[in-house]
């Protein structure tokens, strides 16, 4: 390559240290697919003094330094930096301490920094050495590099501009060490091999927080040293540490500074903004997402329309009304209907005759739907038919806030794996509705929204009087809302085994597979998406 060809599109220096590591992993970075891990968390940690430009001390250390090769297209940042005479430098990378607590410099290391002396050599200045200081022990180790390591560089500048343009990543490594601890072992999944599809990523990431919700009327919530503190009236009510919030979806009057919504935006934590009622008001994202050119595919086949999508939407959604209402009248006698227009669904040849099934199907079930109310509360829990927005009676109130919860994960699983919620297969997409959001629930109306409302009244965890009658329109009272979404918090934590990949997940994680799975049907590394079924 001549000297400035390349400018336009440098390669940062950390995508070529992650394709050292792996290839598999820099496939998954280039697609936008970002991770964190304990040992980045501390990583970031560690750096933070020397991620201040303005740090260095006098006019011979420097911190933060922004370095480029035009002749490699690279571009990248220099922990620090000395100067010596007559042009000389330094270079200085800091490093958290191995996982196994060791001094050792990696090859990644020895590569990285080959890779930052290069660059320095190209903008005029002489490498008089390299060393890591490990953090953690504070001690600086001398790294000598060799022209193998330059020839190595470069040639896996090379290799890393080939991998962007492909269209399937590398193979995941068999039983290798370097799976143990990568941030990225939650997505890239060796263990795929055995369904044969490597290329696609399906097994989510075992979350490590949970999502937050606000809920408090007049409450405000913003950043103080790095948590997440929640007052009223001037009186603190909690504080969170932004590490353990996986996203936050705010209910009715609570306001958000500014600050915090910028760092939860630059964490790629989605916030999710609902009406005291529930409805679901709109979401804010980093703009910056994975799989972009999936998502263009995405647009494409909702224009044209995915058959196979819509139908396991629908006969997954119709079997598992099936089995929640089997469950508690298996002598009911619309299931034999609701079986026969399961059926049908996986046969239809238009989305019209699909919407006008699962219709038949819903219709069916809502007007069974008190008996999985318990017999000695339904004369308290009356049931007419379902009726939403505005709600007329408790039941359907609950119904309506429920699906509400539901929906937000849906698009927050959707959203994680660079889908465009608004894309879809079988809801339409007019007046700017969450189409494939509205799709991707469907599947976990029944196994989810139906049972933990069924399991709060059965249970008596909320009391009939604990809603407000509006104008004809029944509402969720602050303590009955709160009661609800934590009832809907524990049962989307409640593990089962995936019918597909046969391990154990929690439904949210179950929620993302499956929006997973409909990202592996665009792509092509997928053969067909199977609905959740439950038993």
């Amino acid at each position: 390559m001549k000297r400035g060809e390349g400018l336009e599109d440098t390669l940062p220096i950390s995508l070529i240290c992650d394709f050292i590591f792996c290839p598999r992993r820099a496939w998954l970075e280039i697609q936008g697919e970002k991770i964190e891990s304990l040992q980045m968390e501390r990583g970031f940690h560690d750096h933070r003094a020397v991620d201040d430009a303005n740090g260095g001390r006098g006019d011979t250390d420097y911190r933060a330094v922004n370095v480029n090769h035009q002749g490699w297209g690279l571009s990248g940042r220099l922990d620090a930096v000395r100067l010596n005479e007559d042009n000389g430098v330094i270079i200085r990378e800091y490093k958290a301490t191995p996982v196994r607590r060791s001094m050792d410099v990696t090859h990644a290391m020895r590569i990285q920094l080959a890779l930052q002396a290069a660059c320095m050599e190209d903008m005029g200045y002489r490498v008089d050495g390299t060393e890591i200081f490990f953090t953690s022990h504070h001690r600086i180790v001398p790294v000598e590099l060799r022209k193998s390591d330059y020839e190595e560089a470069y040639g896996s500048v090379q290799e890393v501009r080939k991998l962007i343009e492909c269209e399937t990543a590398p193979l995941p490594f068999e039983d290798d060490p370097r799976c143990m601890r990568c941030s990225h072992a939650g997505i890239c999944l060796p263990e795929e091999r055995a369904h044969n599809i490597p290329e696609h990523r399906i097994m989510v990431k075992v979350p490590d927080h949970a999502v937050t919700h606000l809920a408090t009327p007049g409450a405000r919530a913003y950043l103080k040293s790095g948590r997440m503190h929640v007052s009223k009236n001037g009186d603190e009510i909690t504080s969170v540490p932004l590490d353990s919030i996986q996203a936050l979806q705010i209910h009715g009057n609570v306001d958000v500074s500014s600050g915090l919504m910028r760092e939860l935006m630059w964490r790629n934590i989605p916030i999710l903004w609902c009406s005291g009622t529930g409805r679901l008001m709109g979401w804010s994202v980093s703009s910056y997402g994975p799989n972009g050119e999936t998502r263009v595919a995405q647009h494409v086949a909702s224009h044209e329309g995915r058959l196979d999508l819509a139908r396991e939407f629908i006969s997954a959604k119709i079997h598992n009304q099936i089995v929640l209402l089997r469950r508690s009248d298996k002598n009911n006698n619309v299931l034999f209907d609701m079986k026969h227009i399961e059926k049908s669904v996986v046969n239809a040849n238009r989305i019209q005759d699909i919407l006008s099934l699962e219709g038949q199907a819903a219709a069916l079930y809502f007007s069974q739907f008190h008996h999985l109310i318990s017999v000695n509360k339904r004369n308290e829990w009356p049931w007419l038919e379902r009726m939403r927005h505005p709600a007329p009676d408790p039941l359907n109130a609950l119904l309506d806030y429920t699906y509400s919860l539901l929906l937000s994960d849906c698009i927050r699983a959707i959203v994680s794996c660079g889908l465009d919620a608004h894309a879809g297969f079988l809801h339409s997409s007019k007046r700017n509705k969450p189409a494939l959001a509205l799709d991707l629930m469907e599947e976990f109306r029944a196994p989810i929204a139906d049972s933990v409302v069924q399991t709060v009244v059965n249970n008596g965890e909320i009391k009939r009087n604990g809603f407000a009658n509006v104008m004809g329109s029944v509402r969720l009272r602050d303590e009955t809302r709160k009661t609800l979404i934590g009832a809907y918090e524990r049962r989307m934590a409640t593990e089962l085994k995936h019918p597909v990949y046969a391990y154990r997940a929690s439904w949210r994680r179950i929620v993302e597979i499956q929006a997973r799975m409909v990202l592996g049907r665009l792509e092509g590394s997928l053969e067909r998406y199977r609905g959740i079924r439950v038993r």
